[in-house]
């Protein structure tokens, strides 16, 4: 081996550090997993809670862009003849 000298200590400290944050991850997805789940015993749809969440991450013009595309396609689908869809299928 060469003299190079390599610092265990701190080695030690950045995995323990990582291995502790990797326990609160996984506490706090089980956290979430149960309001979910009280949320869907409420009787709410945890897909639109979910797709909420995604939204509400969204920068407001992203949506808006997102938006815009989904309902031009949409209309785009709805005014084609049926020939042109069977095709495309």
């Amino acid at each position: 081996m060469s003299d190079v000298t390599i610092p265990g200590g701190k080695i030690r400290s950045f995995v323990e550090r990582i291995e502790n944050l990797d326990t609160e991850l996984q506490e706090l997805n089980e956290q979430k997993k149960e309001v979910f789940s009280e949320a869907k015993a409420e009787g709410f749809d945890v897909k639109i809670l979910k797709e909420i969440i995604k939204l509400r991450k969204q920068d407001e013009d992203e949506r808006d862009e997102r938006e815009t595309l989904l309902d031009l396609y949409m209309r785009a689908m709805e005014t084609a003849a049926p020939e042109q869809a069977a095709k495309a299928a």
